[in-house]
């Protein structure tokens, strides 16, 4: 049975302002009847374990599921010690995840940089990421990159990372409005590699059919997480729960 979550992601500007924080996020979760939450990890006040069990505690108060955390990484850096710095921030994502319970954790590939050629950056990406993969193993841990642009742009691009990196430590994060052009096609490729799903109301200007996002996702065998990145203009104390009655109809 598919899931209906929301990202922590969707109340950015809650959390910039300081007027919301993770427990809030967990509450707010809780009042609108959702499944899951998923941790975008851009505000943590701090980083120690008690923390990181509390806020575990609180979601299973909560009859919530963690469904996967997210950070913001890139690997198409020409500088080493960037593309580093990058896996040393998954590593810790990964640890955080485990400490969490959360199965993934999101990443990003990055943007191909002026003046190097796809294969080169293509390269980075993949040994960057095989050299996570131990520490995605030890935690229990998948990690999941979004299609996000740059690198990652199309479901060809994507799928042929995961191909080269050859692990099933490593995944695919479908964000369904992040892809242009033949979008459903681009979705129903991905599909069979993606381990958590963020679900928007459009893709560009398109508003998307959740009905054949159903049957795409139901015919390729999905049975994870549709977590909510809400991105329109109108509050999202008021615009996530109408989303998530939508998708409650259509996926219930």
């Amino acid at each position: 049975m598919i899931k209906i979550g929301c990202a922590a992601y969707s109340y950015r500007d809650y959390f910039n302002k300081g007027e919301m924080n993770y427990k809030d996020f967990i509450e707010e979760a809780y009042r609108i009847g959702l499944d899951g939450v998923e941790f975008t990890l851009y505000w943590l006040p701090r980083k120690d374990r008690s923390y990181f069990m509390n806020l575990k505690r609180e979601a299973l108060y909560h009859g919530l599921s963690i469904s996967g955390v997210g950070i913001s990484t890139s690997f198409c850096h020409p500088n080493v010690s960037e593309r580093k710095k990058n896996v040393e921030s998954v590593i810790e994502g990964l640890k955080i995840a485990y400490m969490l319970g959360a199965p993934s954790l999101r990443v990003f590939g990055g943007n191909i940089p002026e003046g190097y050629d796809r294969n080169t950056v293509l390269k980075w990406v993949v040994e960057s990421i095989k050299s996570c993969l131990k520490y995605a193993e030890d935690y229990g841990v998948v990690i999941a990159m979004e299609n996000h642009g740059g690198i990652t742009e199309t479901a060809d691009s994507l799928i042929e990372i995961v191909e080269k990196v050859g692990s099933p430590w490593f995944r695919i994060n479908l964000d369904l409005g992040n892809y242009r052009g033949s979008i459903y096609r681009e979705i129903e490729k991905t599909t069979p590699y993606a381990v958590h799903i963020h679900a928007k109301i459009r893709a560009g200007d398109m508003i998307l059919d959740y009905k054949k996002i159903k049957e795409i996702l139901l015919s390729k065998g999905y049975n994870g997480f549709l977590s909510i990145e809400y991105e329109e203009k109108e509050d999202p104390k008021t615009g996530v729960p109408k989303f998530a009655k939508y998708l409650f109809e259509i996926f219930g």
